[in-house]
């Protein structure tokens, strides 16, 4: 699941019984002074979450893959770079200890395969199909001739 802003701001709602249009005024003013200050080149540090800081990437040469062989210049440009803090890096990390487990567990569940069986043996190719010839287009009847009442 994908953590919103809107997820975030009912979640804060529900701790602290505040009026959701008051916790996003908040929300967003405080994405608003993170994004000043990085505009501004400072860095943002939130103790427990993680650093924000801007770096400057150097100009490069780059190849279009539609047109291979070309060179692109690349200018430099400056990037958000982000570090997660020691409390994030410890709670990704159990994260993922969590999730080798689960499969491990879903392949314990199933019945080893016999070790004398053969492999399975691959399909047959299929012989390329012969070009169809389309039938000649019958030419449009021609309506019948009215012929003179005798």
């Amino acid at each position: 699941m994908t953590l919103t802003k809107r997820n975030l701001v009912l979640r804060v709602c529900e701790d602290t019984y505040l009026i959701q249009h008051d916790v996003l005024d908040i929300v967003q003013r405080t994405f608003d002074h993170i994004i000043k200050a990085l505009a501004e080149g400072n860095k943002v540090e939130l103790r427990n979450f993680g650093i924000f800081e801007v770096r400057v990437r150097k100009a490069r040469i780059g190849r279009n893959p539609s047109v291979p062989g070309t060179k692109v210049p690349i200018p430099e440009r400056a990037v958000v770079r982000f570090k997660a803090g020691k409390k994030m890096r410890l709670d990704v990390r159990n994260l993922a200890s969590k999730l080798a487990t689960k499969p491990a567990a879903k392949l314990a569940s199933k019945p080893a395969a016999k070790p004398d069986a053969k492999p399975a043996a691959k399909p047959a190719a299929k012989p390329a199909a012969k070009p169809v010839a389309k039938p000649a287009a019958k030419p449009a009847a021609k309506p019948a001739a009215k012929l003179p009442k005798a």
